[in-house]
């Protein structure tokens, strides 16, 4: 996979590559994708705050996809796409780690490393038992990797993504590149992710297979080969199914149906990136059958057709059939509406589905750049539910602010205005390090300033960049309104990290408040209260202890105000207006397929409303895409949700199974993250975990053969005695209802069965402390489990972080609903009926929060059993305690 590069939105009009090329210099980008990170945290490894006890996470540094998973010899290897140099995305490189049983792993050297001519993504690892590339011996097989080389400029490829190789005769510990690479070559920007396994054919004998990704197209390309160098096409599969990303890291493999040898299918595994059911980045999967040449799904879905209603909208007659159109004045295009609905995908940009008819709502006209609104003639809401297809930029509406003015009031020190010429040295400023104020203002970087001057700790110093440090303090001033409203953009850092990068307000020496930016080279109104202070001397202090990405702060046009700083809404979105008010909004997933949503509108029956669009973002994924309003009387089923998953929360990516098992199972393995925030998670010095190792199967269900997932059986091994248990039935009242502490645990498994009952929602809450928890529960009457981490500790790093994330769960036959969790300092992953569908989730729980509690909303619900048992740690503990009910 290539991670962070991956910009799937749609190539810019030229202007938009002008502006952002501008910005560039204030976002420090250059220092994201090279890779350095926050100094490393103080603290024993293995003990620090967030670190996973029992899943598999790097001593220090970055990691996503998890690469080349094998077993050879006793010994599982994972490899995995890691940065050496820094904690965010960056020298991909392959790292390494071994273990006996699957649960205690041991990090080895670095594998195979970025060099000046490729970085080395994704691939797989396979044990050439009969030597067939003639890399090693009859007596000495070799190890082969298959893996993606994305060419950098000094490469004669520079720009392509092609399959390579490197082998190693020693059990997998070092490795050499192939000298002949690449073996494969499509001339393709964005092919990758190789997974090769040996295909048995029926009438003996048998060759390589390779599934691999033209990730843009959505396809699965499947090869042949018998000696790993020369490969040879043999079908293609997709699109299919969710597209509204791109495809990575496929995986093929055959499954018996509930164990039965006369009944097997084939599982094709697809990970995706944006376009996740819960949202970013996830993993589909299709059942089906494989012949040695072509893949046949039996679970492809078609498209389905327009919701039961009255339409209200479709754009398909080439008007906006009396839609008021807003589009900003003076860009090159009229928009970013135009005049006309869009009969599709417009100039530029990547391929739109999902739309109904001859036309929609596309807000690309003229690139992400351009600015505006459209708005529905009035209707009367006569109907309980609005149901409309939305996809594009993923802006959610923050407040009702869409331009930039500065709020009535007091602007201090000029809004950094000094003559030409002068600095803030001269206007009474004092600073040490790169950010003495000689240095500043600047007059480049970061976007939504007022005038041609403001502050920015990138460029400041001998030379611009995100290392650069100091602090910086203004002349004194009075505290003489409620409230100091400023324009801040940039970066930020978390405790966790041990660097500060902030704004202060400084009242008789103490700093009394902060501020930083949201990662972002947009700066936006944000604020503080300081009524408690008036009349008092302050002075703002500007701090930059950070390094690397995002390692700078920017600010403009502080002010002294009587209300309350308003952020501007940088959102693409489509909102319900009732009596002048929004009182609905939703918002696209960054993807370019459209998807149905739906507003229950029965509160406002009988009276007048309109639908208003806005496309208020210039940036990366500023547009917007509508479609087919109708008035229903049931909600539209997102098709999205039609689709088979491997999991429904937010961090199950990227995962792929091992190859070479000593035992007749599969056992896939994913990366617990999520591209939406992966370089953003309050960890160090480490980030990102993989899952526990789960081991897969096909049970027949109504629907069909559908995977059931449940750890491998050596997770078992971790399990203490248990520590709290309830076997007896009882009631679960309205309210929330802290378990004995005996059932409390930052690593443990919890194992529950309820009956919902007459309760609206119900089930049990983890990593609690009375003010934040994570919640598990059971919607009754969406018929879905769902894992809410709203109030689940830390969740301001990242906007897209907070979620709550559900999956459809039927209740047996005897009205339960039965889960196995595991918990482990930073992450849940539920296991539902028996592995039918699965929810995994980060979470960043307060400090020591370990309570756990049942709850129920609306109803009384009903327990069956409870039981929890601590876990081990498995991780970073003496490799001599790591062998235990081994496996082999």
């Amino acid at each position: 996979m290539k991670g962070d590069l991956r910009e799937m939105s749609s190539r810019k009009s030229r202007r938009m590559q002008v502006c952002s090329a501008l910005a560039l210099a204030g976002l420090g980008l250059a220092a994201v994708l090279g890779g350095t990170g926050p100094a490393s945290a103080a603290g024993t490894v293995g003990d620090e705050q967030y670190r996973p006890a029992i899943h598999f996470t790097p001593k220090q540094n970055w990691m996503n996809d998890p690469n080349g998973m094998v077993y050879y010899n006793g010994l599982y290897h994972l490899y995995y796409q890691h940065n050496p140099s820094g904690n965010t995305w960056g020298n991909m490189s392959w790292g390494h780690a071994t273990s006996k049983d699957l649960t205690h792993w041991q990090e080895q050297p670095l594998a195979i490393a970025t060099d000046d001519q490729q970085d080395i993504f994704s691939g797989s690892v396979v044990v050439d038992k009969d030597n067939t590339s003639g890399f090693g011996t009859a007596e000495k097989p070799p190890m082969v990797a298959i893996f993606t080389s994305a060419y950098k400029d000094a490469s004669p490829y520079r720009g392509l993504q092609a399959q390579s190789l490197a082998y190693s005769l020693d059990e997998g510990q070092t490795w050499t590149k192939y000298s002949a690479n690449p073996v494969l070559n499509r001339n393709s920007a964005n092919f990758r992710d190789p997974k090769v396994f040996w295909y048995a054919a029926p009438g003996g004998g048998g060759y390589w297979v390779m599934a691999a990704v033209e990730a843009t197209e959505h396809k699965v390309l499947l090869y042949k080969s018998g000696n790993l160098k020369d490969w040879t096409p043999l079908s293609e599969f997709g699109p299919a199914n969710a597209t509204g990303g791109l495809w990575e890291c496929p995986d093929l493999f055959p499954l018996a149906v509930d164990g039965d040898p006369a009944n097997v299918k084939w599982v094709m595994v697809v990970n995706i990136n944006p376009g996740g059911v819960a949202g970013g980045s996830a993993g589909q999967y299709f059942v089906g059958d494989f012949d040695g040449t072509t893949f046949t799904s039996e679970t492809t879905k078609a498209s389905g057709t327009l919701p039961a209603g009255t339409p209200l909208a479709g754009f398909n007659d080439g008007t906006f059939n009396g839609w008021t159109v807003n589009n900003e004045p003076g860009n090159l295009k009229n928009g970013p509406f135009g005049d006309a609905p869009a009969a599709g995908t417009l100039p530029g940009q990547n391929a739109v589905t999902g739309f109904a008819g001859a036309g929609l709502i596309n807000s690309f006209n003229d690139g992400d750049w351009p600015v505006g609104s459209m708005g529905s003639p009035a209707f009367t809401v006569g109907s309980d539910y609005l149901n409309f297809l939305v996809g594009g930029g993923q802006h959610p509406r923050v407040s009702d602010k869409l331009d930039n003015t500065p709020p009535p009031g007091d602007l201090l020190f000029n809004g950094f205005e000094v003559p030409d010429g002068t600095t803030l040295a001269g206007a009474g400023w004092t600073g040490t390090g790169d950010l003495a104020p000689t240095f500043q203002p600047a007059t480049a970087g970061g976007d939504f300033f007022i005038g041609a001057k403001r502050i920015n700790t990138f460029e400041t110093g001998g030379a611009p960049g995100d290392d650069r440090q100091g602090t910086m303090t203004s002349p004194s001033f009075t505290v003489s309104r409620n409230f100091m409203s400023m324009l801040v953009g940039g970066g930020h850092r978390d405790a966790v990290s041990g660097q500060l990068l902030e704004a202060q307000l400084v009242v008789n020496g103490n700093v009394v408040r902060t501020v930083a930016g949201d990662d972002s080279g947009a700066l936006n109104w944000k604020g503080w209260d300081v009524s408690e202070f008036a009349g008092q001397q302050a002075q703002l202090r500007i701090v930059d202890q950070a390094t690397g990405g995002w390692g700078h702060l920017t600010l403009d046009h502080v002010m002294l105000t009587d209300q309350a700083a308003v952020p501007r809404s940088d959102e693409t979105t489509v909102n319900l207006v009732v009596d002048g008010k929004v009182v609905r909004t939703a918002t696209g997933a960054n993807s370019e397929v459209l998807d149905w949503a739906s507003w229950n509108v029965s509160e406002f029956k009988g009276r007048q409303a309109s639908i208003r669009v806005v496309d208020n973002n210039r940036f990366g994924w500023g547009h917007i895409l509508a479609d087919e309003f109708v008035a229903s009387s049931r909600p539209a089923t997102p098709r999205l949700e039609t689709y088979d998953w491997l999991d429904y929360g937010r961090d199950y990516y990227a995962s792929v199974s091992f190859g070479n098992m000593p035992t007749d199972e599969r056992i896939m393995l994913g990366w617990m993250n999520n591209w939406d925030y992966a370089n953003a998670i309050p960890t160090s010095p480490w980030r990102s975990a993989m899952s526990l190792p789960r081991q897969v199967g096909l049970t027949q269900t109504a629907a069909g053969p559908r995977l059931v997932q449940k750890p491998a059986q050596q997770v078992s091994s971790l399990a203490k005695r248990i520590s709290y248990t309830e076997k007896r039935a009882r009631s679960i009242t309205p309210g929330t209802h802290v378990l004995p502490s005996a059932a409390w645990g930052q690593v443990q498994k919890i194992d529950v069965t309820f009956a919902p009952g007459t309760a609206a929602k119900s089930g049990i809450t983890v990593l609690g402390n009375g003010n934040s928890s994570t919640v598990i529960g059971y919607d009754k009457a969406a018929g879905k489990l769902y894992v809410d981490r709203t109030k689940s500790g830390n969740t301001a790093f990242h906007p897209l972080f907070t979620s709550v994330d559900s999956a459809p769960v039927t209740p047996d036959a005897f009205g339960n609903v039965t889960l196995s969790i595991y918990v482990d300092r930073s992450s849940v992953e539920v296991f539902a009926q028996n592995g039918l569908r699965t929810i995994t989730d980060q979470v960043f729980p307060e400090q020591g929060a370990s309570q756990v509690a049942l709850f129920a909303e609306g109803g009384t619900a009903q327990l069956k059993s409870i039981t929890a048992k601590p876990l081990t740690q498995s991780m970073f503990v003496p490799e001599t305690n790591t062998v235990k009910n081994n496996r082999q």
